[in-house]
């Protein structure tokens, strides 16, 4: 029997009400194999060198570690003027410091954008990943544009969408054999084989 996988839920959105949140609990719901942990962005003080001491604030030093106990990341975000919201660019630039010590490297990844529009978040799918990969998360080459989202859900949150739900269900599919393949090539699992 395999382990059970946890990831790292970084929701872009900070709104109570958000869809993208909707929509990673409707991913989890449809991927019951995988373990998922809301990790939360909204308190972290914006990135600044001048405060990365010895002893940086507690909100830094709390997500870095929530972050590289598990053993993969999904973003889920909306999109903010073609682009990702800031406090998700800042909980990446917290998460990448102190440099040669990113909670970030080597995570198997994935991103899903979510818009009320037609397109699902293209830009900052796209910007996230830009991100993704300097960072060397390695992501699942699936693309997840979640379009319409104001739609897919009843006055609950749940999702109330069946081609929507099919859809997770095999994007969840994909990132669970995703995250086992990146771990099964980390030198640590080369090393036990």
């Amino acid at each position: 029997m395999s382990q059970t996988r946890t990831v790292a839920v970084v929701v872009g959105s900070l709104r109570k009400d958000s869809v993208s949140r909707k929509v990673a609990k409707a991913l989890a719901a449809q991927t019951p194999n995988l373990k998922f942990d809301f990790v939360e962005i909204g308190d972290l003080p914006h990135y600044d060198q001048d405060i990365e001491t010895d002893s940086p604030p507690a909100a830094w030093t709390k997500f870095r570690q929530e972050i590289a106990a598990h053993d993969a990341v999904l973003f889920v975000t909306p999109e903010y003027n073609r682009s990702v919201p800031g406090a998700l660019k800042n909980a990446i630039d917290v998460g990448s410091r102190p440099y040669g010590s990113s909670a970030w490297d080597g995570k198997p990844g994935a991103v899903i954008s979510v818009s009320p529009g037609a397109i699902g978040g293209f830009g900052a799918n796209h910007h996230l990943r830009q991100a993704l990969v300097f960072l060397n998360v390695p992501l699942l080459s699936q693309e997840a544009y979640i379009g319409n989202a104001f739609t897919l859900f009843d006055d609950a949150g749940e999702l109330i969408n069946e081609s929507t739900a099919e859809f997770l269900k095999t994007f969840g599919a994909a990132f669970s054999a995703w995250i086992e393949k990146i771990l099964a090539e980390t030198p640590a699992a080369r090393a036990a084989a």
